[in-house]
């Protein structure tokens, strides 16, 4: 019991550290997965050494590690090489009109972060949307929001889309093919394609007022293909590795991070780009966010090992009752609430063997619940402007171009592309899998 409240505190204070600090995230959730090994030892008869062990074998997923790293470097490439601008240019110039072509720009920012993480992608679109938004002399503070929001929402829709996507991937046994259709129903990726019409259809009556006009611009050349073969490539060995392996697996893994291997030997000897620049494209990948997860696959493998998701699917239970209707709206309202103000990647480790358990306790197709926490944790990141990283990078760009963005200007844009995309995706689950 002692043990058990021990590593109740250092959870909740590793909470406490991200939410105060969030850009020392992963020094946060590394210093509590070192306290709670050894806590832990002090509770068992087991070392801290075979603890540590235990940790490095089981507890952290090297396999969805590495499909993180290899598909941001994957990612970078694929930013260098020009091509999502070049169709974001062919996009604009087909376009009938202004309004339409940005509705399609922001579609087609969700369908590559839908791959590509949510950043980069945003990274990649921030100059079209600028340079758009200057042509015609409008605030691009919409634009930038909507960029935003469209990545985060699709980033839940692949298992490569999101942190969020590949943890629920290794807890639910899902492979990449699993995201489309599973058990011969349409599972979490048409989900979101629902919220996404109605999320572009939101921004289209906010862009409704430039609809009658028509822009020409610069045509972008792109550098090679080469980075787009990989993407590609990428995909499709996923898509093969889950039809024979299924879910996450060792294959999987070896997969990404040999084509990204494959890309930086391209990067570095075909395009001849200097040891300098390679060096630069490795350490600039978001290496936060991967310590970050080595620490938090540690620190929920020692909460679930003291019983604490149990006790606190117990408690749900005890509320929830046998409303199944109230459990399912419970969990997706309230994922998207603390999403929106907090990292929903430990909250996502620790909630998903809750609505798994509780699925079960009612008799339900565990996906009901699962998939609606997966889209409340993952959409709720829209909702205000430190809710996801690429909101944070989106209010960052707005800024160096002079365009102030406070909280209660995203929330207008923010709150109700929320609640229309999670409510519609929501109800999308709701008949598929209740």
């Amino acid at each position: 019991m002692f043990v058990k409240w021990i590593v109740l505190a250092l959870a909740v204070l590793m909470y406490a550290l991200i939410v105060i600090f969030p850009d020392k995230k992963s020094w946060s959730a590394l210093g509590a997965a070192v306290l709670m090994i050894f806590f832990r030892s002090l509770g068992t008869t087991d070392t801290v050494f075979s603890l540590l062990k235990e940790a490095g074998t089981e507890l952290i997923n090297w396999d969805v590690l590495m499909i993180f790293v290899g598909s941001l470097v994957i990612a970078e490439l694929f930013i260098y090489s020009r091509v999502p601008a070049v169709i974001a240019d062919s996009l604009v110039m087909r376009s009938p009109n202004v309004g339409i072509a940005m509705v399609l720009i922001l579609i087609m920012t969700g369908i590559i972060s839908a791959f590509v993480e949510n950043v980069a992608t945003v990274l990649v679109m921030a100059p079209i949307a600028l340079a758009l938004c200057s042509k015609l002399k409008m605030n691009p503070l919409y634009f930038m929001v909507g960029l935003a929001v469209m990545a985060n929402l699709q980033g839940t829709a692949t298992l490569v889309g999101d942190p969020p996507s590949m943890i629920f991937a290794d807890y639910a046994n899902y492979g990449f093919n699993d995201f489309f259709i599973y058990q011969g129903r349409p599972s979490i990726f048409f989900a979101v394609q629902a919220g996404m019409i109605v999320g572009a259809l939101f921004f289209y009556w906010i862009f409704a007022r430039d609809g009658g006009k028509k822009v020409e611009i610069e045509k972008t050349t792109a550098l090679s293909m080469v980075p787009t073969w990989l993407l590609i490539l990428m995909i499709t060995g996923l898509a093969a590795a889950s039809f024979i392996y299924g879910g996450i697996s060792l294959a999987s893994g070896l997969i990404v991070i040999i084509l990204a291997l494959a890309g930086i030997i391209w990067y570095r000897w075909v395009q001849k780009e200097s040891a300098a620049r390679v060096w630069k494209l490795v350490k600039g990948l978001d290496w936060d966010t991967a310590f970050f997860l080595v620490g938090i696959f540690v620190v929920v493998g020692a909460v679930s090992s003291v019983g604490l998701l149990e006790d606190f699917a117990a408690f749900l239970s005890r509320i929830i009752g046998a409303n199944v209707i109230l459990g399912f709206v419970l969990i997706v309202a309230v994922s998207t609430l603390i999403s929106g103000f907090v990292d929903n990647v430990p909250y996502i480790i620790v909630m998903l063997p809750v609505a798994a358990t509780l699925a079960r306790e009612l008799s339900l197709n565990s996906e009901l619940y699962m998939f609606g926490l997966l889209i409340g944790s993952c959409m709720g990141g829209n909702l205000t402007p430190f809710g996801a990283s690429a909101n944070v990078v989106s209010v960052g760009i707005l800024r160096r171009q002079n365009v102030k963005l406070n909280f209660i200007q995203w929330l207008k844009i923010g709150l109700p592309f929320t609640v229309l995309t999670t409510t519609v995706s929501a109800i999308f689950i709701w008949f598929v899998w209740a």
